[in-house]
């Protein structure tokens, strides 16, 4: 009783539903006029035509038979008129009784009943001793996939939706949503904003700014990651009292501008876990191509461990018998000693000092073309959009305006020489396109590229495109490192570097008795026990109680492995 009570309250309390039933309030009185018309004339007719007296009553009782099509017969008209008036009141009784009294009654209660007993679903505050959450601000593009992340880890979170029925329909959906405005103090205390582990404010650079100064209003600690759309909102986001800040179009352009080779080959650090650190290397144009991993012998030379094998943006378990082709890309895990050795063992091959061709000018395309200018890398850009001109002018070595579908386009830019391209337009479909056209043009180019939608991964690959990063797995991987207290490092869209406590039911197993790789599909890459690491473990290592697994994998396989040995 209590709930409809306070939905009923919620409902009467609305703007609209006030009007609703000032509209059915009226139709109402005119219906009731309607009835004591009829009822009037129902005992003129019947006293000066038929001579019969009725009380007002019988007249009411009359009416309402006849207008409802009931019809008792007990009373009825025998001169004309008095049955052309009850023609005339059956007909007016269809139509107001029948037709449109339930459409009115529908249209201005029952339907917003409702609506709003549906808006009223999503709970608009979290319970009292909710702590250690994570409160996201927008459901974006970011969203989803953080909200799998945190699901895996165990770590309670809250999406914020202004829109009530927007609210109610994702509760239904299984998500943990706060009906509430995301510009409103009111809405962060019941979020319990002060006993939160991480604010992630993922709107509008404006909007963001609105968010933490409300969040601020209620707690002066809690960590508040932002994202920002452009650079000079960073600044206005710091002040705002935001403690991490992240340009993600700026950032997402430097990121892919580490998946290109260019110069001599080396590997490109993306990554550190504990005192470890994760890089890749392509092997074209080296000794190590169209060899096995054994027939390397990297592991006995310089002691890095190889983790996984890209192959056209597919990671694939190292094993002594995988092959390298001349279009793979190793993922090694060493100390920084053993990083610059390899390096010194590569720097004399896959030399190229040509420009890197960035097609698409816009901020993810400028900032990747600042990130190469940077490390003094020679850029030459393509963009369609003539009014670019003079806003990016200045960034490349040399710009180029046209069409980047056009092939003497980009052969006056340099394709047939560049060591690699980077695809930066914000439409995956065009990406996608350009992959295959500039794969065609040039088999040897290593292809980098950005994408919008996760669904569109596979067939940018399948493209001919050699690595792919989108927008929303940096933001993820932004918020996790920042959750996790640890440096920022994605190995590629959809794969992490992970650690995870041994399950028990594993205690006492071999590494190849636990099925982990056949079962999960991840890579066990280390296995940390009192304070010591031993990476690549060999299939007959013992797994000891209180053991930390460290994989390589997909969130699939992550997800894969809680099903199978929680």
């Amino acid at each position: 009783m209590k709930l409809l009570g306070t939905q009923l309250a919620y409902f009467l309390n609305e703007p609209a539903t006030r009007r609703n039933i000032g509209a059915l309030l009226k139709f109402a009185a005119f219906l009731v006029g309607i009835i004591l018309l009829f009822s009037v004339l129902f005992h003129v007719i019947m006293l000066h035509a038929e001579g019969q007296d009725h009380s007002w009553l019988t007249g009411v009782y009359w009416t309402l038979t006849v207008m409802s099509t009931l019809g008792f017969g007990d009373i009825t008209f025998h001169s004309d008129i008095g049955r052309f008036f009850s023609i005339v009141v059956l007909l007016s009784g269809i139509v107001l009784l029948l037709i449109v009294l339930p459409f009115t009654f529908i249209r201005f209660f029952y339907a917003p009943w409702l609506e709003a007993q549906i808006r009223f679903q999503a709970p608009r505050e979290v319970p009292t001793d909710t702590q250690g959450h994570v409160i996201i601000c927008t459901y974006d593009t970011i969203a989803p996939g953080l909200i799998e992340q945190l699901r895996l880890q165990d770590v309670p979170y809250y999406v914020l939706e202004p829109d009530p029925a927007t609210a109610a329909r994702m509760y239904e959906d299984g998500l943990s949503v706060i009906a509430g405005e995301i510009d409103s103090r009111e809405t962060y205390e019941k979020v319990r904003a002060s006993q939160a582990r991480l604010i992630v404010a993922n709107s509008a650079d404006t909007v963001n700014t609105n968010i933490a100064l409300n969040v601020r209003e209620v707690t002066p600690d809690i960590p508040i990651m932002a994202t920002a759309e452009e650079k000079d909102s960073v600044d206005i986001l710091e002040l705002s009292g935001c403690t991490h800040v992240v340009p993600l179009k700026q950032r997402l352009g430097e990121r892919l501008t580490n998946r290109i080779n260019i110069g001599h080959a080396q590997a490109h650090v993306i990554g550190s876990f504990r005192d470890l650190q994760v890089a890749e290397f392509p092997v074209h144009n080296t000794p190590l191509a169209n060899r096995t991993i054994r027939e390397t012998r990297l592991r006995e030379v310089i002691g890095l461990n190889i983790v996984g094998i890209w192959e056209r943006g597919r990671l694939l378990p190292a094993t002594p018998d995988t092959f390298l082709s001349n279009t793979s890309v190793m993922v090694v895990v060493g100390s920084e000693e053993q990083m610059l050795e390899l390096d010194t063992l590569l720097v004399i091959y896959d030399t190229n000092y040509s420009p890197v061709l960035v097609i698409g000018g816009g901020k993810v395309g400028c900032a990747a073309a600042e990130a190469l200018k940077r490390k003094e890398i020679p850029v030459h850009l393509v963009e369609n959009d003539e009014s670019f001109r003079e806003r990016i002018e200045h960034i490349p070595d040399q710009l180029f305006i046209g069409d980047a579908a056009d092939r003497e386009v980009l052969m006056r830019a340099g394709l047939q020489d560049a060591p690699a391209v980077l695809l930066t337009t914000n439409d995956d479909a065009m990406n996608i396109y350009l992959a295959v056209y500039c794969r065609r043009l040039n088999p040897e180019l290593r292809i980098v590229s950005r994408i919008t939608h996760e669904r569109n991964l596979e067939a940018i690959h399948r493209a001919g495109a050699d690595f792919a990063l989108s927008y929303s797995s940096l933001g993820i991987e932004q918020a996790l490192s920042l959750l996790q207290g640890r440096e920022l490092g994605l190995l590629g869209e959809g794969v992490e570097l992970f650690a995870v406590s041994l399950p028990r039911m594993l205690v006492g197993l071999t590494l190849s008795d636990s099925g982990i790789g056949a079962r999960t599909g991840l890579n066990v890459i280390g296995i940390q026990h009192n304070g010591s690491l031993v990476t690549n473990p060999p299939a007959s290592t013992k797994l000891q109680e209180e053991s930390e697994l460290i994989m390589l994998g997909s969130t699939q396989q992550r997800q894969a492995f809680t099903e199978a040995y929680s």
